[in-house]
This record gives structure tokens, sequence and C-alpha cells, in this order.
């Protein structure tokens, strides 16, 4: 289920993202550029919150032997 919204822009803004939404962008309308920010922004801050469980991991001495690459490797298998 879709909804709207719908959000005030400055002069510049505006003219922005009809730039990115234009016809040598590869959006096709500025809800398309939109929508794609608010996902990169969410996996962002995913990255964001998993360094910060990482960093608190360390603070408390929970720490492990195996490297990134170990682990990678076990979750294929």
């Amino acid at each position: 289920m879709s909804s709207s919204l719908n959000i005030q822009l400055t002069g510049e803004l505006r003219r922005y993202v009809d730039e990115r939404a234009g016809d040598d962008d590869i959006y096709a309308t500025p809800s398309e550029y939109i929508r794609d920010l608010i996902r990169k922004d969410r996996e962002e801050r995913g990255i964001v919150r998993h360094i910060m469980e990482g960093l608190d991991d360390l603070n408390h001495g929970r720490l492990s032997a195996r490297s990134i690459l170990d682990i990678a490797k076990s979750d294929q298998a």
C-alpha cells in the first residue's frame, strides 16, 4: 500500500530534484529519486547501527579471534 507525502522545498532544492529526475539521469520522476534517497538512508543507518554495536562489543571486551573473512565463509557454508 502506498501513501502520499507532501513536502515543501526551496527553489534551489526543487531545481536540483527536477534535474536529477530529468531525461539525462537515471530517475524518471522526482518520486523515484526521493524513494531512492530514503532507501539509501535506511541502508546507511543500518550500517551505522552495526558499527556502533561493534564498538560497544569492543568496549565490553567481546572480541573474536576470527576475521571478517572467516565469519563470512562460515555464513556461506
